[in-house]
């Protein structure tokens, strides 16, 4: 572990500047992805959410950085609790099911944590509208998902925000 780079992310906080700042410091050496990557998925690290932020970042510029990790990632999706980087993780999910061709292992991996952050109350609207995105675009594959991501978000429309229900209409009418 580079000490360094632990100490930046250890230091970096919510405002975007400090995020950007520490993902082109990774995207300017990629060799620190692993580590990144490392304290993403401890979640027993406690600035593991901090090091999701960054990684949402690089990803979304950088995906197939994670493509040698993938199973890790997948394996360690269930373990994440921090709201804060479920929604880093969830985000990185829909870049995954939209730009990366998956096992059929990982798509099953991805697919149960986005139904479980779906259907548990507790996480919040962000979280659910990536986990709503990515589980359409698996669903395209795998069309089991359609009828029961259609019951979910009929059943749970009325309980959230206006952000939660124009996730839910728009996908509900593409899988109509």
């Amino acid at each position: 572990m580079n000490e360094e780079f632990y100490k930046k992310v250890a230091n970096s906080n919510a405002y975007r500047a400090s995020r950007d700042e520490n993902a082109l410091f990774v995207l300017t050496d990629s060799r620190l992805f692993p580590d990144l990557l490392q304290i993403g998925l401890d979640t027993f690290d406690k600035n593991h959410f901090k090091a999701c932020w960054i990684m949402e970042i690089v990803l979304e510029k950088q995906l197939h950085l994670l493509t040698d990790y993938l199973d890790d990632f997948c394996r360690q999706l269930s373990h994440f609790n921090n709201e804060s980087a479920l929604r880093s993780i969830s985000k990185i999910c829909l870049f995954l099911s939209q730009h990366i061709s998956l096992t059929p292992l990982q798509e099953e991996q991805i697919t149960e944590s986005c139904l479980d952050w779906l259907i548990e109350e507790k996480r919040k609207v962000a979280t659910k509208a990536y986990a709503i995105r990515t589980l359409f675009e698996i669903g395209k594959k795998h069309p089991w998902i359609y009828p029961q991501l259609e019951r979910i978000l009929t059943d749970d429309y009325p309980k959230y925000s206006a952000g939660y229900k124009a996730v839910a209409r728009e996908i509900l009418k593409k899988i109509k």
